[in-house]
């Protein structure tokens, strides 16, 4: 711009100036020296200017003379612009106030304006500096007509450059002026510039925004045209579903009626299947011989067929809600039937070898008539003998249990062992998933066993709910797995050991820490008594087994049997760190009378209460009667005894009333004597205990019953 190019010619105008010539110097401050002396004194001519000016006028031996005039030397030996002083010492100086030589006159410059006229005229005085003064020109003696000659040149010189200066001057006023207008017509034609930019920024801005608009009209016009085609997709895929749901419910009410007609033909094929098992059920009824010696094994076959029935029983119960049978309700009812079926051939070939034996037991008849005749004289002879024989044992007591008792005892041993050979196979297998059917069944069966409590009757009818299902065949929930005892032909028979055996374990460990825990135990176990009787058979096994005085049975010793093992017999842990202590012991064996004394006297409140229990206070008279025959024995027979009473005594004193008071009478005055005559001092706690609890009930004509029964209350919990 021309205001960049005025900045830069004022620059070097300064710098070619008398000042911008100065040189610095860093060391004028540390010297002292004054930087602008040169500036601010007034102009002089050296010394040696006086010399020249000599030599050059040829009056030189004139009288000295001073000249002083602000004269501006072109010539070399005088810089330019600078002002020249010559002084004479022998000339007087002319003063301002003489009047003026011919010389001055002639050496006088020209006036230069109006101004300067006027400023002439008005003072009245002669001026000799071409440039005003406040302090008056110098006075000028002039002796010589060269020197007065020259400094007409040097005037004129110096009125030439004054004009030249001011034509300069002129020129750049001019130039100035033409930069300033240049200046402004730009600066006018950039405001037009700007002004235009502006209008075409805003012209811009209102395209920017109509064009966004029109852009925002047409997106939303897209998200509207975009929303309408999401709508009809959606009322597409809506109608597409719809269709879906009513194939999906056409096809269910198809898969219904499907169902319903397999059900149907399901219930028909049960119903068939009920008919022929009571059909073969009597037809095993009707053939079973009447001969009694034969009652024992045709009781089994008669037990188990019972036990079909009801299996088969419990599937159309669940029918009869308007439930159709599954086909796990069919596997069980149609392996009912086959075993029913394999179980009427059993019976049938069990009678047929019945009458063979029968035969053969006439013609042994016979003849052993005929070895009678021959024998009757020696058994007159010895008929002395043997009635003094029963005359002896009348005086005392016994040592062992009858002959019956011990009868029943073996067949129920017998039974226990028929039943482990019969899944023997389940236990010595070595298949992997046979093993693990194994285990998830004895889990199945002793688990809920131990979660027997008297918490509350509706999680005891659980508990009792899924045993009995497991031994019907019917799958359980067991560790959060299925598990039925019907995926193996053997299952039952395992299932229902290994669950009498945690029932007598319960009341070996259980009752006898806790004696309270004696009857929900018990009452579970007779409710599956009267539905299952074989499980009540192996629960008898193992009890007599552990605890034979629950019989009650003494075990003799028989020839070469060891001390420990006749411990074991007798129901003594024997391990290698030796025999169990007999506080330990005697306190199993009361966990397990407790027990079976609850078990006599409870019935399933649940279950069907028209027939008899299936063992009831009928075999705990004859269980105390048999005690009472044998010979007490020390520290066992009064602890048995005070538990077995204190369990069951007042169940037993409003079944028989005087005739049980009679047999408590005969305890307190016969048998205790015998019991205290067996007992040694360190032993009396046990007959303390006896003794104090006689002499209670004689008293007060009065058992209480035993803490822990469960009252009507409880199956409403």
């Amino acid at each position: 711009m021309p205001a960049e190019s005025l900045r830069w010619s004022t620059l070097e105008a300064l710098k070619n100036s008398p000042k911008g010539r100065l040189k610095y110097s860093p060391d004028w401050l540390e010297k002292g020296e004054d930087v602008l002396s040169g500036c601010s004194m007034p102009p002089s001519l050296p010394a040696i200017s006086g010399l020249i000016l000599t030599r050059l006028s040829p009056q030189s031996l004139l009288k000295p003379c001073s000249l002083g005039s602000p004269l501006r030397d072109r010539s070399p030996g005088i810089s330019a612009g600078a002002p020249t002083s010559v002084s004479c010492p022998t000339s007087p100086k002319l003063s301002a106030a003489s009047p003026l030589s011919p010389l001055a006159r002639l050496l006088r410059p020209p006036a230069n304006t109006e101004g300067e006229e006027e400023q002439e005229a008005s003072n009245g005085e002669p001026e000799l500096s071409p440039v005003a003064s406040p302090t008056p020109p110098p006075a000028i003696s002039l002796l010589s007509p060269q020197l007065t000659h020259m400094a007409g040149g040097i005037r004129i010189c110096e009125e030439q450059h004054r004009a030249k200066a001011k034509a300069e001057l002129r020129q750049r006023q001019e130039l100035q002026e033409k930069l300033v207008a240049a200046v402004a017509s730009r600066e006018f034609e950039q405001l037009k510039r700007f002004e235009e930019l502006m209008e075409l920024k805003q012209r811009q801005e209102y395209q920017s925004m109509r064009d966004m608009m029109e852009k925002e009209a047409q997106e939303s016009i897209g998200r509207q045209e975009k929303l309408k085609e999401e709508q009809r997709h959606r009322a597409k895929i809506l109608n597409l579903r719809l269709r879906e749901v009513e194939q999906q419910r056409l096809r269910e009410a198809e898969l219904e009626r499907q169902r319903q007609a397999e059900g149907r033909e399901r219930l028909r094929a049960l119903n068939a299947v009920q008919e022929e098992v009571l059909q073969l059920n009597q037809l095993l009824e009707a053939s079973t011989p009447n001969q009694a010696s034969h009652v024992l094994d045709m009781t089994s076959y008669s037990t188990r067929a019972n036990q079909l029935c009801s299996q088969v029983s419990e599937v159309v119960r669940t029918t009869a809600e308007g439930n159709f049978p599954s086909v796990e309700d069919m596997v069980v009812a149609e392996r009912a039937l086959q075993d029913m079926r394999l179980l009427i051939r059993a019976m049938q070939e069990e009678a047929a070898r019945a009458q063979e034996r029968r035969r053969r037991e006439e013609e042994e008849e016979a003849r052993r008539k005929q070895a009678e005749l021959q024998a009757k004289q020696e058994e007159q002879k010895k008929s002395a003998e043997r009635s003094a024989k029963e005359k002896i044992r009348k005086q005392g007591l016994q040592t062992k249990a009858e002959d019956s008792t011990l009868k029943w005892h073996q067949e129920l041993q017998d039974f226990a062992d028929k039943c482990t050979l019969s899944f023997e196979e389940l236990n010595n297998t070595k298949d992997l998933q046979t093993k693990k059917l194994k285990m998830e069944l004895q889990k199945a069966a002793t688990i809920p066993v131990s979660q027997i409590s008297s918490i509350s009757g509706s999680k005891l009818k659980e508990i009792f709910d899924k045993i009995d299902k497991l031994l019907c065949g019917r799958p359980v929930q067991s560790g959060g797995k299925s598990v039925s005892a019907s995926h193996h032909p053997s299952g039952l028979d395992f299932v229902s050991y290994k669950l009498a055996e945690k029932f007598v374990k319960q009341g070996e460990e259980e009752v006898a820490s806790h004696h309270e825990a004696a009857f929900p135990i018990a009452v579970v176990a007779v409710g599956l008594w009267e539905l299952h009787p074989k499980v009540g058979d192996l629960i008898l096994a193992h009890l007599h087994r552990k605890c034979p005085y629950s019989v009650p049975h003494y075990p003799p010793m028989k020839d070469g049997t060891s001390i420990e093992e006749y411990q074991r017999i007798l129901g003594y842990r024997v391990e290698d760190s030796g025999v169990e202590v007999q506080d330990s012991f005697l306190k199993r064996m009361s966990g397990m009378i407790r027990l079976y004394a609850a078990i006599i006297q409870l019935r399933w409140p649940h279950g069907n209460r028209q027939g008899e229990s299936p063992h009831g206070l009928n075999h705990g008279w004859r269980w105390l009667a048999q005690m009472l025959n044998m010979e007490p024995l020390a520290d066992v027979t009064a602890t048995l005894l005070f538990d077995f009473l204190e369990v069951c005594g007042h169940a037993l004193m409003k079944q028989y009333q005087g005739q049980f008071w009679k047999l408590i009478f005969l305890i307190k005055e016969d048998y205790f004597p015998r019991i205290e005559a067996v007992t040694s001092s360190g032993q009396m706690g046990s007959v303390m205990r006896l003794k104090q609890f006689l002499e209670n009930a004689l008293r007060r004509r009065e058992i209480p019953p035993a803490k822990g029964q469960l009252s009507p209350y409880f199956w409403r919990s």
